[in-house]
């Protein structure tokens, strides 16, 4: 049986008895316990590579240490990670651009003892080739029952593993050993194939994650497992998902023959507050549909904790799940202030055994590329322009006017689009790119342009410019006029969804709903309304020109090129060259976008402590700062 709340571990005494009559033996009881992490995004030591100094809150080495805590609690835990792993940072892109070995992230997953890991959307990013190679190095099993190889006759074939079956031997209460099959379905978004479909390049097709474990799950029980745990590299979702959902994960936990689900993808922890909850949800006990569940953050900034209390009749074969805890334990604490207060020490064998690959990705991340005379931040970015977009779009417009010369498409009109990669969020009041006055180095470019994406520039209408517009600008709540301190942000889309169109104007109208089409106002082009008819070269990235995010998907006949140069080092060559960055650049033009004013009105949006020494910068807003979070932001209110 399945209990509806979770229950602690002194409990575990009085769960009910699973078979037998009065008088009959107790049922023997056993303890399974399952570790996880996700979302590591190749943050293995404890160190944050963009701002080059140690962090108290993230890395796989103060994991780690917590991974040998739990351990040692619990005999014959089962150690997984749920995706995410090879790609995000310095450090993973350091590794694959210089072929570096072993491969870092797979070595410290060998040391530590993972059981099996599951594939997540970024480990395609950097091709095929390169995922092949990082996974023929790891000694656990690899899995992915959503993702298929084509066959040569079309089709599907095995891509890797879709489970495995484990077996673990656990002592009982009296000193008695039991053995136990337990078994792992690992899934993730099949939307990748479209978000790294040039990476993919076709070799692989990635089918509806809810359909992978029905079918899997009873396969699992049919060769023994006494237990069934899914890896779902997804987050929540509803109750009952569309086909080809991306966060299915409640739908999953509601399938019979499912014990546990780990989650992961939208980068919180869970259990905990950030989830909210609803039918099926329970974000304070940590289940889903009945069943323990857990999410282990970001970053290596928790690790995902599920205790199964399981029981059987002394003469009985099956085992059942009569209590179950989940918990998300957290590397650092938040201070009053909102400061993370760091709880515990790096594993010191792992940060030996990384330490060769964290030094030459140090090297590598501090060699210098051009001067700033001023700071380049992204505090505003969610109300204002600013200078880390700008340059962004000034080196995709460039590049793609170089492209164009000499061709039909040279002389035509072209915008950039891109997005702030770290603006706050999910992520915490540490998540902003900030570059000081000075030298700039090649970390500085990693920070202002995170992702491995390839430039790509599209054939566009008016109409389309105002379409992809109305989409970005869903990141904004509706307004109430005449109402104050209403919260701007809808805190579930990203700040990377929130696209900036270089090149034209336009005005934000907030008193009116997202997704009618109406909320873009003044759209102008060098001064002149724009038309639907209106033609433009768009300069985006690989992941956005997919469609992806819910925004326009372009037909490959409107793609003028897609020559797999990727967009950092486009921005690379433009912070090199010294005469685009001056004061006159970075500030001078007139702001190109702004909110539609709503007299009575404000909103509350939240940015890092630092943006406090910035606000100037931005004087052109009605901004009073306030207090800071329980979060550790800074608190503004904006007036309109």
């Amino acid at each position: 049986m399945y209990e509806l709340t979770a229950r602690p571990h002194s409990d575990a005494a009085a769960a009910p008895e699973v078979s037998g009559t009065a008088g009959a033996s107790p049922p023997v009881k056993v303890r399974l316990r399952i570790m996880a992490t996700s979302d590591l995004h190749m943050h293995l030591a404890a160190y944050d590579y963009y701002t080059d100094q140690p962090c108290p809150y993230k890395g796989l080495a103060l994991t780690a240490t917590l991974i040998a805590q739990a351990r040692a609690e619990a005999p014959g835990a089962l150690l997984f990670d749920n995706g995410d792993f090879l790609q995000g940072s310095p450090l993973g892109d350091f590794v694959s651009q210089t072929g570096h070995q072993p491969n870092p992230c797979i070595a410290a997953m060998n040391h530590l003892g993972y059981d099996a890991v599951n594939l997540g959307n970024h480990e395609f990013s950097f091709g095929m080739d390169y995922l092949r190679a990082c996974l023929a190095e790891a000694v656990f099993p690899c899995l992915s029952a959503n993702t298929h190889g084509r066959s040569s006759t079309g089709g599907l074939t095995r891509f890797l593993p879709p489970s495995v079956l484990l077996t673990r031997n656990l002592t009982d209460s009296t000193g008695q050993r039991h053995l136990l099959r337990v078994g792992v379905i690992g899934v993730l978004p099949p939307q990748t194939a479209i978000w790294d479909r040039q990476a993919i390049g076709g070799r692989v097709i990635l089918t509806d994650m809810v359909e992978a474990v029905a079918l899997h799950a009873p396969r699992l029980r049919a060769e023994g497992a006494d237990v069934v745990i899914v890896l779902a590299h997804s987050g929540v979702g509803p109750r009952f998902t569309v086909p080809m959902a991306e966060n299915a994960a409640l739908s999953i936990a509601a399938l019979p023959g499912v014990d546990a689900i780990v989650m992961g993808h939208v980068h919180l922890p869970f259990p905990g507050p950030e989830t909210p909850c609803a039918s099926g949800v329970d974000p304070m006990a940590g289940m889903l549909a009945g069943k323990p569940a857990v999410m282990p953050g970001v970053y290596g900034s928790h690790l995902g904790v599920i205790d199964l209390d399981l029981a059987r009749a002394p003469t009985g074969m099956h085992w059942t799940v009569v209590g179950h805890r989940s918990e998300a334990r957290p590397v650092a604490l938040r201070s009053a202030s909102g400061a993370q207060r760091p709880q515990i020490e790096p594993d010191t064998e792992l940060s030996a055994l990384i330490a060769p690959a964290h030094r030459a990705a140090l090297d590598w991340a501090r060699r210098p590329i051009g001067r700033t005379p001023r700071a380049i931040h992204s505090y505003f970015a969610m109300v204002a322009d600013c200078s880390a977009l700008t340059l962004v779009n000034r080196a995709q417009v460039r590049y793609v006017a170089s492209r164009l010369q000499g061709g039909q498409d040279e002389g035509m009109p072209i915008l950039s689009a891109t997005a702030p990669f770290k603006a706050g969020g999910r992520a915490g009041p540490g998540n902003y790119s900030f570059i000081p006055p000075g030298d700039l180095l090649l970390r500085h470019a990693a920070d202002l342009y995170v992702h491995p994406n390839t430039i790509v520039a599209l054939q566009i209408t008016g109409a389309d410019v105002r379409h992809w517009l109305e989409r970005a600008v869903q990141v904004f709540n509706p307004l109430t006029p005449g109402q104050p301190d209403q919260m701007l942000l809808n805190p579930d889309v990203a700040s990377f969804n929130f696209d900036r169109i270089s090149g034209v104007t336009y005005r934000i109208d907030l008193a009116t709903p997202p997704g009618q089409g109406a909320r873009i106002r003044d759209l102008c082009w060098q001064g002149t309304g724009v038309c639907d008819e209106d033609a433009f070269i768009l300069a985006t990235n690989s992941y956005r020109s997919s469609g992806s995010g819910g925004f326009l998907e372009v037909p490959d006949a409107r793609v003028v090129f897609a020559d797999q140069t990727s967009n950092r080092d486009i921005l690379i060559s433009y912070l090199a060259d010294g005469a685009h960055l001056n004061d006159a650049a970075l500030y001078a033009d007139a702001p190109a976008w702004s909110f539609a004013p709503c007299p009575g009105t404000s909103a509350l949006f939240d940015s890092a402590p630092e943006s406090l020494a910035y606000v100037d910068e931005v004087a052109h807003l009605s901004l009073t700062p306030l207090t800071l979070t329980a979060q550790g932001f800074q608190r503004y209110r904006l007036s309109f």
